[in-house]
């Protein structure tokens, strides 16, 4: 979801402004994502590297986490979707925090979309966070070093359960990973344009999916190979971050 600062500073506008302005596109890209059959829709939010920013607007954003969590709860439950926060969350305020549990608990049992919010997240640390449980447990004699393999390092991350993300989205014409998903995203589709987020809409989320479709994913193998297998989960498990 990049681009909000610069989105409002084109137009004379705070930075702040952007931020706010980006929460429409929160909406309507959650909405009609669930509407088409997207099984999970992961929103980068807020990077562990935020909290550099200046303080002003950082508080800003957890104000306007808290209010959209109480604001949208009957969105989510209108339309079937789930809540599901990764990061390090006990880095964010208490308020927030607290909005964010009570949404996650309302709408556990949704039998819709999946929709992760990735706030105080970064990728590598992530990874060290699960290196460092493996480390324990290995010192414990609860784990042989030898047994441990790709899914060991995953049964540790955030979220072990929710498959790979098949298609990246980066808005505001990045072109950078930013830190996200290191790990989850080694088979991903990429999709960069250069619209910024507050006026990221559906028009342009369709325009991904058809790039998506038209792509020939191969999963480092040949592309006959991956045809056998590849086209199935893409279709069937169609993760969007």
């Amino acid at each position: 979801m990049d681009g909000n600062g610069r989105w409002a500073e084109e137009r004379g506008m705070l930075r702040v402004q952007g931020h706010g302005a980006g929460v429409a596109s929160v909406r309507e890209v959650t909405t009609e994502c669930a509407r088409m059959g997207v099984k999970s829709l992961t929103l980068y939010a807020f990077s562990i590297e935020n909290w550099k920013r200046p303080s002003r607007e950082v508080r800003y954003l957890m104000r306007l986490l808290r209010i959209f969590m109480h604001r949208e709860r009957r969105t989510l439950m209108d339309n079937d979707v789930r809540l599901h926060c990764i990061g390090r969350l006990d880095e964010l305020p208490a308020p927030a925090l607290l909005e964010l549990r009570r949404t996650e608990a309302m709408t556990r049992d949704n039998p819709g979309m999946l929709l992760r919010l990735a706030l105080s997240y970064g990728s590598r640390t992530e990874i060290g966070d699960a290196v460092r449980k493996i480390a324990l447990e290995a010192v414990r004699g609860d784990l042989d070093p030898n047994d441990i393999d790709e899914e060991t390092i995953r049964a540790y991350l955030y979220d072990p359960v929710t498959p790979d993300p098949d298609l990246i989205i980066r808005t505001a014409g990045e072109m950078r990973i930013s830190n996200f998903l290191l790990w989850q995203m080694s088979y991903a589709e990429l999709y960069v344009t250069d619209v910024c987020w507050p006026e990221f809409r559906l028009p342009h989320l369709l325009e991904a999916f058809s790039a998506y479709a038209k792509r020939k994913r191969k999963f480092g193998g040949l592309l006959d190979e991956a045809q056998g297998g590849g086209e199935g989960r893409a279709a069937g498990s169609r993760s969007t971050a």
